[in-house]
């Protein structure tokens, strides 16, 4: 095999990589949706570094008992309900693919949060006993500025997952 022969066969090779990767890239292109806030609660399951990271929380259940948590800077509202035992669903894991993390957002709070993407709004539209006030837990990160947020659960949320489907923490 002469160099030129050589030269031309892994010329060849690394264009059906390239193509390769390019095809790979066309396919991870297509619309799939994921939360950008999603860790899968390992976070979530750490206690604060100090006293200024903790962020108050206070979730309202089904019967209207009020619970009061310490979260932390940096947390996501599903995974921190998890934590503490909130009945809050999260079936689909923070993917944005449902709404049984479906929360109430105290009115105080609603302007402290950022503007929902259009997906979760979407979502929202599909979302059982629809509030003004209403948000996705999985797209909620805590900050200082919520100290002190109040999310109250709604009656009932829809599962479009799996029937009877609950994660159970990583």
């Amino acid at each position: 095999m002469t160099f030129l022969t050589k030269l031309s066969t892994w010329k060849g090779l690394i264009q059906r990589s390239l193509l390769s990767i390019n095809q790979t890239i066309i396919i991870s292109n297509f619309d799939i949706h994921t939360s950008k806030y999603s860790f899968l609660g390992e976070y979530e399951m750490e206690d604060p570094k100090s006293e200024a990271d903790i962020v108050n929380v206070t979730f309202i259940n089904k019967m209207g008992k009020r619970i009061p948590v310490k979260g932390k800077v940096g947390d996501n509202i599903l995974y921190l309900a998890h934590r503490y035992g909130i009945e809050m669903e999260g079936a689909c894991e923070a993917s944005l693919a449902c709404t049984t993390c479906h929360v109430y957002v105290h009115h105080d709070y609603r302007d402290k949060l950022p503007v929902p993407e259009e997906k979760e709004e979407d979502l929202l539209d599909l979302a059982p006993f629809l509030k003004e006030n209403s948000r996705l837990g999985c797209q909620i990160i805590l900050t200082k500025e919520l100290d002190g947020i109040e999310l109250e659960l709604p009656q009932a949320t829809r599962n479009f997952y799996v029937d009877g489907h609950t994660p159970t923490p990583h």
